[in-house]
């Protein structure tokens, strides 16, 4: 698989594949509570999808909520993310203003992954991750098509692009038209484990045709697989409990 990404005390690309749950409340008394139901879940990382929340444009209310999640799952990894409309996310930020809050993110030391979108302009990216980097902060680069799957070689294309651009962890999420595309995707993933990986990559096929690709990433070369608690954040989402299961018994037969 290649290096391994240490956040706190989870080692992302070693072993089982990491669960990860999002929360997705748009208050932050809502947030609060999910966040304090996760710490009882059989979770490794957390992530916040900001773009859910209401006061997301102002960022002093952001930083605020965040300081709340943070002292409530204390030591469990955070993933900060805005998920822009274009990628399924709930709102469009310009730019400028998506940047600016990542980089004030950083700042905090509250955070230990953003998620960045790879379609955005290549310089844009590169100076994220560097200042992400110059704060102790991961960098997941990202792209989600909720309308179809590419062809293998574009997928290949598309990790290859995040890694070259400094991404710690690739990341892409398809939407699968056809039982074959699920195929495709789980082809790509182990074609870039072997010939071009050398970090941890995470690649999902969604809805229930992809399931399959949240339960064999250990197999193909996914890093990382996203569950549901309550309400799933992308569909295809599985039990945070029951993708637990899975997990260990496909790892059990390695």
């Amino acid at each position: 698989m290649g290096n391994i990404v240490k956040v706190r005390e989870v080692k992302i690309g070693e072993g089982v594949p990491k669960i990860c749950v999002s929360i997705i409340g748009s208050t932050v008394d809502l947030l609060k509570e999910e966040a304090l139901m996760l710490t009882s879940l059989p979770l490794d990382v957390i992530e916040w999808r900001v773009d859910f929340y209401e006061e997301v444009e102002n960022t002093a209310s952001v930083m605020k909520t965040l300081q709340a999640i943070r002292s409530i799952i204390g030591n469990i990894p955070l993933i900060f993310t805005f998920r822009s409309a274009k990628e399924g996310g709930e709102k469009e930020l310009p730019a400028s203003e998506y940047f600016a809050l990542n980089k004030a993110v950083c700042e905090t030391n509250l955070a230990d992954i953003i998620d960045v979108e790879l379609f955005n302009e290549e310089e844009d990216i590169k100076e994220i991750v560097e200042f992400a980097h110059a704060n102790n902060v991961a960098v997941i680069i990202s792209n989600h098509d909720f309308g179809k799957t590419p062809s293998k070689e574009e997928i290949i294309s598309r990790l290859r692009k995040a890694q070259e651009l400094g991404g710690d962890i690739p990341k892409i999420a398809l939407m699968p038209n056809s039982a074959a595309d699920v195929i495709t995707v789980l082809d790509a993933t182990n074609t870039m484990k072997e010939q071009y990986a050398d970090r941890p990559i995470i690649t999902m096929s969604m809805a229930g045709k992809g399931a399959v690709s949240r339960m064999a990433g250990e197999v193909f070369g996914s890093a990382l697989t996203f569950a549901a608690a309550k309400k799933a954040s992308a569909p295809g989402q599985i039990a945070v409990g029951e993708l637990k299961r899975i997990l260990d018994v496909v790892h059990s037969g390695l």
